[in-house]
Parts: structure tokens; C-alpha cells; sequence
């Protein structure tokens, strides 16, 4: 019996430290997410650098810059800087996983009372933009765009807000994968609009 208690207890205690370099979430839709944001911004990194806090010399961030290309929601121009926390000793030699020259979506959270924000729902706010070879730009979140569309109908007509046409077909029918970003983009501005 003691056995079988001191591995339950292990096991309890290595999930955690597994699950700190992708931090456990609640799984949120992209009306969540887009509710959650103060700003969404779609911009090119110009700089990541890991550093301590300015005022807590205990916490690792990692201070962020983009260029702005375009905003979806909230002020921002020209540059958008923000700080993220790390938590996780790995994410220090990477930057989190932001590099210069990325080209991303990012759903940012308004920041703390400390200076600190993060995308929305984490890995879920944060999509990575790409071409195809005939140039079409595509975004896919951490979590490749699983569940992002669930339950949005059903929200939007509880806001009063109805989709365009080619929003809710995409809604209907995505489950999984890259999407389209002007697709993406246009849903995202559909949804701010309903947004609190």
C-alpha cells in the first residue's frame, strides 16, 4: 500500500514540472480568446531577449518587439513591446520561442500590475504566420487550431452578432489545422466587434 501511495504521490508531483514548458490550459475558442485580449496585433519580431524583471531580480522574462503590420484590436503602431514570464528554465535559451523575424499573430492579454502579459490562452493566442508556395498566407496556433471554432455559433447568436457568410462556413466546418489569414483576420474583427 505504501508503495502503490508513494508512486500516486511522484506521479502528482512530476506532472507539473512535464507540463511547465507547455503550460496547461484551459482549452478557449477564438471568442474567448479575442474577449480575453486587450490588443491583437500581427507584426514581425524585431527582438526577443531573455532578462530579469526590472523590479524582481527572482523572475525571468522575456522582452519582446515587434514591428506592427497590422492591429485587429486595442491601440497599437509602429512598435508593440511587451514582457512575458518564464517559467520554465528551458524557455530561457530559446526566448519562449519567439525569434527575430517571426511573423506572428499574437492575442496579448492586458498586462499585470507588474508589467507582465502573455497571449491569451497562451500557445492558443499566439499563431505562427507562413506562406505556401503560391504565397498565401496561412496562421496556426500551438495547439494547431484544434477546438477553436467550438461553440462560437451558438455565442455570437447569444451577443446578437451574426457572421458573414464565409465566417460561419469556416466556423461550421474547421476543425483542425492551418488557416487562411485574411480568413482568420476577417473572423477576428467580426468577433471583436461583439466583444465585452
Amino acid at each position: 500500500m505504501r508503495r502503490i501511495l508513494l508512486l500516486l504521490v511522484m506521479m502528482a508531483l512530476a506532472t507539473p514540472a512535464w507540463a511547465q514548458r507547455g503550460a496547461l490550459t484551459i482549452p478557449r475558442n477564438l471568442d474567448q480568446l479575442t474577449d480575453r485580449s486587450a490588443v491583437i496585433v500581427r507584426g514581425t519580431v524585431i527582438s526577443a531577449r531573455v532578462e530579469k524583471h526590472p523590479e524582481f531580480s527572482g523572475l525571468n522574462t522575456v522582452l519582446v518587439t515587434l514591428h506592427v503590420q497590422e492591429t485587429l484590436k486595442g491601440q497599437a503602431k509602429g512598435t508593440f513591446t511587451f514582457r512575458q514570464y518564464i517559467w520554465d528554465v528551458r524557455d530561457r535559451y530559446d526566448a519562449a520561442g519567439y525569434r527575430k523575424g517571426d511573423d506572428l499573430l499574437l492575442m496579448m492579454i492586458a498586462p499585470s500590475q507588474y508589467g507582465l502579459s502573455s497571449p491569451a490562452g497562451m500557445d492558443q493566442g499566439r499563431f505562427r504566420i507562413f506562406r505556401d508556395g503560391s504565397g498565401r498566407e496561412f496562421a496556426v496556433n500551438g495547439h494547431s487550431n484544434f477546438k477553436l471554432f467550438d461553440g462560437i455559433g451558438t455565442q455570437m447568436a447569444r451577443k446578437g452578432v451574426t457572421l458573414s457568410p464565409r465566417s460561419a462556413n469556416l466556423v461550421a466546418k474547421h476543425t483542425k489545422g492551418p488557416l487562411e489569414l485574411r480568413d482568420l483576420t476577417t473572423l477576428i474583427r467580426e468577433l471583436a466587434k461583439g466583444s465585452n
